[in-house]
């Protein structure tokens, strides 16, 4: 945890300094003819982070009495992923909580697509309005570049979708 950590203060820094160096002139200041001030944005800090991480809810089925949902992980640019562990919670039609489900989605290998089953609600699909990845609880691997990936790093890098059909998946 504290190897992650040092690893991604130590990617912010990198970041900050390239940026800094990138936007002064020889004389040391901006392009625009001010200081170089020592604010970072949001984009660069995560800019380093690696490719997206593609998780579509693709379908879902009722099996009896219980709704299932496929998931599809698209690591198609990234490092090989050990464990992805997802904190999601489906909805009803009228927004009230049905159930909270923590999803293990590794390992997915480096440039691989891999397809997730899982149960996501004790009651038939038709009672599932949409699907919220609430956290990453755990992630653990490399991004493309051979840096360890952290919970954090592993949030900003997933783009929920929904396959047309079905639920909504949002962050």
């Amino acid at each position: 945890m504290v190897r992650s950590a040092a690893s991604g203060l130590a990617l912010s820094l990198a970041l900050v300094s390239a940026v800094a160096a990138e936007a002064e002139t020889s004389d040391g200041k901006t392009t625009d003819g001010k200081a170089p001030e020592a604010t970072v944005t949001r984009a660069a800090v995560t800019q380093g982070t690696g490719a997206p991480l593609r998780v579509e809810l693709n379908k879902l089925e009722t099996a009896g009495e219980i709704c299932k949902a496929i998931l599809i992980v698209e690591n198609g640019k990234g490092g090989a992923i050990k464990s992805l562990r997802l904190d999601l919670n489906a909805f009803d039609p009228d927004g009230i909580v049905q159930k909270r489900s923590m999803v293990e989605l590794g390992p997915v290998p480096a440039r691989k697509t891999a397809l997730r089953q899982f149960e996501i609600s004790p009651t038939p699909c038709a009672q599932v309005g949409r699907v919220l990845l609430n956290d990453v609880a755990a992630c653990e691997g490399q991004d493309a570049a051979g840096h360890s990936l952290s919970r954090d790093i592993c949030l900003e890098r997933i783009e929920p979708s929904s396959a047309k059909g079905a639920a909504p998946f949002v962050r």
